[in-house]
């Protein structure tokens, strides 16, 4: 009888290892090895399989992909991150903080979805059915297309799946799901893995639509081993504060479209409501003639966004100034006051310095370096930008201003909002179109010396 072969996983990236590790040599964290045992597959067995025939067509052969079967969630910020909607056979993965919205949304999918005669079943392990009706009442949630199950057993969702004959399967979460022929506890690496493996595969044979929503660690990342990104059609990230009303919905992959396109929503009493245009949100409250604010227009996928970058440059008796960023790479803060330093004389080494995205949002986009820069030198030179002035450039360490990607669609953006100034990189003035917009002075700038003379 063939041996039991038990490896360790790592729950963080999914690292392999023949014995247990106290910290993971590929991912660098600590207590995230989880043993694992491996059934090998018998002699007789793999000659079967070895002896199987692959079935293989030339792409010409290939099926049409003309006719792609997608079922659009009316949800126009959602259906924004999934390129049109959910497409037929397809694994969906949801990752997201406690409380950020995830059940709200899957809610909101089912209404929205049901209302077009397609069938759907909501598997929950979490919340009995009761609770998930309480909800769905409070959400104004009553579509007839919609059945509900508490199970978290793996077969008996395949046997609900059987009886309803759903077009859409939503599990919340994949982290409860178990199979009971595997040895081992819900939510550890094996079962996720995987049950997540066995939804796919029923997918794919049926045609049925998959939705798993995901658990977070502490760190972001969803729990499990890292390899369950890998093995889904499209992962979405819920990003936001709790405390803040406003939840952005990330692509991080999709096999069916373009990934990092974001939706905004914004969460009241009765669930989540889109924001069709999130620079206006973003945007508001901003205060006026105040120095360290400016605005600057980052690319989320194919979207423009104006965002305002704040930073304050205080005065400290200590011999080490504190820094901090929220919203930025905080390296990339830290070069720019380095940058600032060494090429305009800025003696920041003895002041504090914070910087901030208002309205919570991540810029991670090396676009941001010149508005960043210019928040700082307003607020270390006490001088406020002119309000109607937008900014946006990355900067090298040599002080220099280089070219961005699309520039023409974040100089749209800024006209479309009343700005008449956009100082940008000298290099994307070759862009014709940009020059057209009417009703604002676009400026080329090659160095952070040149912004200084137009701004201060």
């Amino acid at each position: 009888m063939a041996k039991l072969k038990t490896v360790f996983i790592c729950r963080g990236c999914g690292y392999e290892t023949p014995k247990w590790a106290g910290m993971c040599p590929q991912c660098k964290m600590y207590n995230t090895f989880e043993e694992y045992t491996n059934q090998p597959i018998s002699s007789a067995k793999a000659s079967s399989l070895s002896s199987a025939a692959a079935s293989v067509v030339s792409l010409p052969e290939a099926a049409d992909t003309s006719n792609e079967s997608r079922t659009p969630t009316n949800i126009s910020e959602l259906d924004r991150v999934l390129n049109g909607g959910i497409v037929e056979g397809s694994v969906i993965l949801l990752g997201g903080e406690p409380g950020i919205g995830k059940s709200t949304l899957l809610l909101q999918i089912c209404e929205s979805v049901g209302i077009q005669g397609v069938k759907i079943l909501y598997a929950s392990g979490e919340e009995s059915v009761t609770q998930i009706k309480m909800r769905a009442n409070r959400l104004n949630v009553s579509s007839e297309n919609i059945s509900l199950t508490s199970e978290a057993n793996l077969r008996s969702i395949e046997a609900a799946i059987n009886s309803v004959t759903p077009d859409i399967v939503l599990i919340d979460s994949i982290q409860t799901v178990y199979n009971e022929d595997i040895p081992s506890t819900p939510g550890s690496v094996t079962q996720v893995r995987e049950c997540t493996q066995y939804l796919i595969r029923l997918a794919k044979k049926r045609g049925v639509s998959v939705i798993l929503v995901g658990h977070v660690t502490k760190d972001g990342a969803i729990a499990g081993p890292k390899i369950l990104e890998h093995m889904v059609d499209t992962v979405l990230y819920f990003e936001g504060e709790r405390h803040a009303s406003y939840r952005i919905i990330r692509t991080v992959k999709n096999r069916f479209g373009p990934a990092n396109e974001i939706g905004v929503f914004e969460m009241r009493g009765s669930g989540l409501a889109e924001i069709l245009n999130p620079s206006e949100y973003m945007l508001s409250g901003r205060p006026k003639d105040a120095a360290g604010s400016v605005v600057t227009a980052s690319m989320e996928g194919s979207r423009p966004i104006l965002t305002e970058v704040q930073a304050l440059i205080s005065y400290t008796n200590f011999s080490t100034p504190r820094r901090s960023a929220n919203g930025v790479d905080y390296n990339r803060a830290v070069m720019l006051m380095a940058v600032l330093e060494k090429r305009l004389g800025f003696k920041l080494s003895t002041y504090d310095s914070y910087v901030n995205i208002a309205g919570g949002l991540k810029v991670t986009e090396p676009a941001a370096d010149l508005a960043l820069a210019a928040a700082i030198s307003g607020s270390y030179k006490n001088i406020a930008v002119d309000t109607k002035t937008m900014i946006f450039g990355e900067v090298g360490l040599t002080g220099e201003v280089r070219a961005v990607t699309r520039a023409e669609k974040r100089v749209q953006e800024a006209v479309k909002f009343g700005f008449t100034h956009c100082l940008i990189p000298q290099a994307n003035l070759k862009e014709n179109r940009i020059a057209e917009n009417k009703g604002v002075h676009v400026y080329g700038i090659s160095n952070i010396a040149e912004m200084m003379g137009l701004l201060f």
